[in-house]
């Protein structure tokens, strides 16, 4: 039925789609090409069989990497919903919006220029498809910018009918360029996947048998020297981890459900594609695909988001334009999912971002007209507050800076409040370097990035270089 319901969507855009992008002055300019941003919710970077991943498929998202350029190194700027969802939408950190947890508190407007508006503003037609949970009321369109909303609200319907109604807006006879954010949900349902509950995006496989599970992760312990409020957090709420209590046998079954998740999101990523393909629209339109944050996925003994680890904080993040983004190219480059997707789209659409905007334009990159963005590191941070209405001072906050080698997390409080590891020898994030002596140096350079990072953006995190720690 699914594959019936493809095959007609794409016949009829076949049928009906006549579109063409005009500018002002089409006779003297290029059309400005179409944007198309996909995200999914709550999936790990390394979670696409085109990562190396050998326990899903995902022949979509296979798809856009073959065509384009993935970033294999890209972090959200908080492995959180709303804060990294702000981020997207306005090219600043959390912090400087005054996003702490998963809601926006303050009683004053978003102070920034959103991504929408910005479009909208300059000549785009920009349009929202699915999940909201961004810090601006839907109806307030003269803070977020975007003519048009469908879906939205909660979790914006089954991402099978959010597909559908991205298909309804690339039917349109498009008198401008156009800015399309289309927000899926899945894999989100591993966060009722993991209570047992009833899955919001509607249900997955049975169980297979035991020896058909994969197998736990390299880095399935928890690290040596780690710092004490992980696990403490962890245990204050085990309705949200309960892989605090699992066994062996349920981490490999989290799993397993996880990926299926992944693949039913992947399948309507693919209708999506599929109809972009057939309508025409494709040598004129850019596809960037990501997500806002990952999951713990097992490892670290860790299911759900929060954690500084690559498993929450590492995203997908491709972008592609027919015959003319370097096909099927990967780059190791550290890069920030949330920061750069603003200056990246509007680089695109030939745009100036907005004055103090923190991220890079990866255009230049993904055209083979560069290789590097002269950046030293990229920093994600995230609180430990949950849903309750407090201020960002009543819990606990961590930051994590991650250069091309090195990753360095740093907590406000607990005794033991560092991290540091070498990401080419340790990418599973197991040796803590920041207790040995040899890499001194190298933790003292990241603990100077951090500072420096620090006053560069008003970031009122403040944490003390523990006695136990080896610089004094």
């Amino acid at each position: 039925m699914k594959l019936y319901l493809r095959l007609y969507l794409i016949l009829v855009v076949v049928q009906y789609t006549s579109c063409s992008i005009i500018t002002e002055n089409d006779n003297e300019k290029p059309p400005r090409p179409n944007i198309i941003y996909i995200f999914t919710d709550q999936q790990f970077g390394g979670a696409m069989s085109n990562a190396g991943n050998q326990y899903l498929k995902t022949p979509a998202m296979d798809k856009l990497a073959s065509q384009g350029l993935s970033f294999d190194l890209a972090y959200c700027t908080f492995p959180l919903c709303v804060p990294s969802r702000a981020s997207m939408m306005s090219g600043r950190m959390p912090h400087e919006a005054g996003i702490f947890i998963n809601t926006y508190i303050s009683e004053e407007p978003f102070r920034f220029p959103m991504l929408g508006k910005i479009m909208t503003d300059n000549g785009y037609n920009s349009h929202w498809v699915g999940k909201w949970h961004l810090p601006v009321l839907e109806t307030d369109k003269e803070l977020h910018g975007f003519d048009e909303i469908m879906g939205g609200g909660g979790y914006g319907g089954l991402d099978s009918m959010k597909a559908i109604q991205a298909i309804e807006f690339l039917n349109r006879d498009h008198k401008k360029p156009f800015f399309l954010v289309v927000s899926l949900n899945n894999p989100h349902d591993c966060c009722e996947l993991s209570r047992g509950d009833e899955l919001k995006m509607g249900s997955i496989p049975a169980l297979p048998s035991v020896d058909q599970l994969p197998p736990l992760h390299q880095n399935y312990e928890i690290p040596d020297q780690e710092p004490d409020y992980l696990r403490i957090f962890q245990d204050q709420y085990p309705k949200v981890f309960p892989s605090s209590s699992w066994n062996d046998q349920e981490f490999r079954e989290y799993i397993w459900g996880y990926y299926r998740l992944v693949e039913k999101v992947d399948k309507d990523l693919a209708t999506i594609l599929d109809v972009l393909e057939a309508s025409g629209l494709e040598e004129n339109t850019v596809v960037i695909f990501s997500s806002d944050h990952g999951d713990g996925l097992g490892m670290h003994k860790w299911n759900q988001k929060f954690s500084l680890y690559d498993e929450s904080a590492r995203v997908p993040f491709i972008i592609s334009w027919k015959g003319k983004v370097r096909e099927g190219t990967r780059s190791k480059i550290p890069i920030s999912a949330g920061l750069d997707l603003l200056p990246t789209v509007c680089d695109f659409a030939g745009i100036e971002p907005p004055k103090g905007s923190l991220g890079k334009s990866l255009r230049e990159i993904a055209l083979g007209k560069s290789s590097d963005i002269n950046r030293k590191y990229v920093v994600t941070e995230t609180g430990f507050g949950m849903w309750a209405d407090v201020g960002e001072d009543i819990f606990q906050k961590a930051r994590m800076l991650r250069t091309e080698r090195y990753k360095y997390i740093a907590y406000d409080k607990g005794d033991k409040n560092e991290q540091l590891f070498d990401m080419i020898e340790d990418p599973g994030e197991m040796i803590d370097l920041s207790v040995n002596n040899q890499f001194s140096e190298i933790l003292k350079q990241h603990q100077e990035y951090l500072a420096e990072w620090l006053k560069k953006t008003n970031d009122s995190f403040n944490y003390i270089i523990r006695p136990n720690s080896i610089i004094k």
